[in-house]
């Protein structure tokens, strides 16, 4: 069995740009993602917006030179702890390679980061019928977030415009 590598994308390499757009866009068209690829301006303008995102943090897992699994974070901040956080907003990994614990390296990978800049906190969102990403996600730790116990989880809510 060949090894898995988890590396901290940088964004100036054009291996792990293509391997960014590649993956950002395998998740896009699965059932979890939107169900279709994403657009041609996107993937061109993909790269060039995250380089310029300040708090942008994508790893990469790669076997035998192959991207294979990406999680897409961004940087935050709690005003509750007075603390950064890392958001992971994309994680994936190609079918054919799950099941193998890429995820759980890949989350691990993240949870080093935060810990290595102070991050009080890692969050994401994960849809209700993805109970294979909620089973990973419990694995490593991860729970809804309750802040006060009689007001139940906290819900994810957006506003597309």
């Amino acid at each position: 069995m060949s090894s898995i590598e988890i590396l901290e994308a940088d964004l100036d390499c054009r291996e792990h740009q293509q391997a960014v757009v590649a993956l950002s866009n395998a998740y896009a068209m699965e059932p979890m993602g939107n169900g279709k690829a994403l657009s041609s301006d996107v993937r061109r303008q993909l790269i060039p917006a995250l380089q310029q995102h300040p708090t942008t943090i994508i790893f990469l897992a790669f076997r035998d030179q192959q991207a294979v699994g990406i999680a897409t974070c961004f940087g935050g901040f709690s005003t509750f702890a007075a603390r950064p956080l890392i958001n992971i907003h994309d994680f994936y990994v190609i079918p054919e390679f799950r099941g193998q614990k890429i995820g759980q390296m890949i989350l691990a990978a993240v949870e080093q980061k935060a810990r290595t800049t102070g991050c009080c906190k890692i969050t994401l969102e994960v849809q209700q019928n993805n109970h294979r990403a909620q089973r990973i996600y419990e694995a490593a730790g991860f729970a809804r977030s309750v802040y006060v116990e009689s007001a139940g989880s906290a819900l994810f809510l957006s506003k597309r415009l």
